[in-house]
C-alpha cells in the first residue's frame, strides 16, 4: 500500500472516531490522528477491493511482525505508530489484537454465539478504546471497564446499522443462534427484513448494545471524566444513532442511519 499520511487519512475520513478527536489538546490530537490512521489502514487492508486473500494476510502480517520485532523499511505511519507505542508505553499486543480482528474479517469468520461475536467486538472496538485511554491520559483502573463496555456498545450499534451493507458484501455478523431462535437464516435475511421476526432480532441486538452503553456509563469515574471527553462524545453520538435506528423501525436494508454534522457539533459543545 502507498505510504500513509495520518493527518490526510483522518481529515478525509467521515468517521465519528476521527470527528471526536477535536475534543483533544493539540499534541494528543496529533497522536490520535496517527492511531486513527492505523485503524483505517488495517481496516482498508481487510475491506478494500483489489487484493487477494494472501495479499491481505501478508500485509496484516507485516504490521504484526513490525510491531513486535521492528519494521524492515518503515513508512511514515509505521514510524508514527512505533513512536506512539513507546511514548505511551502501549503493549504491542493491543495493536496486534486489532489486526487479528481484521484477519477475522478477511477469513470471513462467522459467529455461532453472542459470546463468539463479543470476542470479535473486543478486538476491533474495545481494544481501540483501551489504546485511546493511553492517548487521552485516562489512568483510573475503572476506565478500562468503561472502554471495554463502550467498545461493545459501539460495535454492536455498527453491526445493527450496517446489516444491509454487510449482507451485500457477503458478511453476516449476527450470531447463528440468534438467527435460529428467530426462525431466520443468513440466506433469507434480506427477504425477511420487514418481518416481525427480523424486527425482534434487531431489538435483541439493540437491547444488548444499550446494556453495554449503560455499563460503560456506570464505569465513568470522576478522576478521568475530563480526560474521557472524546470517548463520552463518541458514546453519545452512537447512542443517538441507536435511538434513531429504533425510532426508524430498523429499516437497515433500506438506509444507513446517521446523525447530522450539526448534531455532532452540538454533542461536542454539550460535553
Amino acid at each position: 500500500m502507498k505510504e500513509a499520511d495520518a493527518r490526510a487519512i483522518t481529515v478525509n475520513a467521515r468517521s465519528n472516531l476521527a470527528f471526536t478527536r477535536l475534543c483533544l489538546p493539540k499534541g494528543r490530537r496529533k497522536d490520535m490522528e496517527s492511531f486513527y490512521a492505523f485503524c483505517r489502514v488495517v481496516d482498508d487492508i481487510a475491506d478494500e477491493p483489489g487484493f487477494t486473500f494472501d495479499q491481505r494476510m501478508d500485509m496484516l502480517g507485516e504490521w504484526k511482525e513490525g510491531l513486535v520485532n521492528g519494521f524492515y523499511e518503515p513508512n511514515l505511519l509505521q514510524n508514527e505508530i512505533v513512536n506512539l507505542k513507546e511514548k505511551y508505553n502501549i503493549l504491542p499486543e493491543l495493536f496486534i489484537e486489532i489486526i487479528k480482528g481484521m484477519e477475522m474479517d478477511v477469513c470471513g469468520t462467522e459467529y455461532e454465539t453472542f459470546d463468539d461475536l463479543k470476542g470479535y467486538c473486543y478486538r476491533v472496538a474495545s481494544v481501540v478504546g483501551l489504546i485511546c485511554l493511553k492517548i487521552f491520559d485516562a489512568n483510573d483502573p475503572k476506565s478500562k471497564n468503561y472502554a471495554v463496555n463502550l467498545g461493545y456498545a459501539l460495535q454492536l450499534t455498527n453491526i445493527i446499522r450496517d446489516v444491509g451493507e454487510d449482507y451485500k458484501n457477503g458478511r453476516v455478523y449476527i450470531p447463528s443462534e440468534d438467527l435460529e431462535s428467530h426462525d431466520l437464516s443468513k440466506e433469507d435475511l434480506i427477504s425477511s427484513a420487514n418481518s416481525c421476526d427480523f424486527i425482534n432480532l434487531m431489538k435483541l441486538l439493540a437491547d444488548r448494545a444499550e446494556y453495554h452503553f449503560k455499563e460503560a456509563e456506570m464505569n465513568i469515574c470522576e478522576e478521568d471524566y475530563v480526560s474521557l471527553k472524546a470517548a463520552r462524545c463518541m458514546g453519545r453520538i452512537y447512542y443517538l444513532i441507536l435511538k434513531k435506528i429504533r425510532k426508524g423501525g430498523y429499516k437497515v436494508f433500506e438506509k444507513r442511519y446517521r446523525i447530522s454534522g450539526l448534531r455532532k457539533i452540538m454533542v461536542l459543545l454539550g460535553y
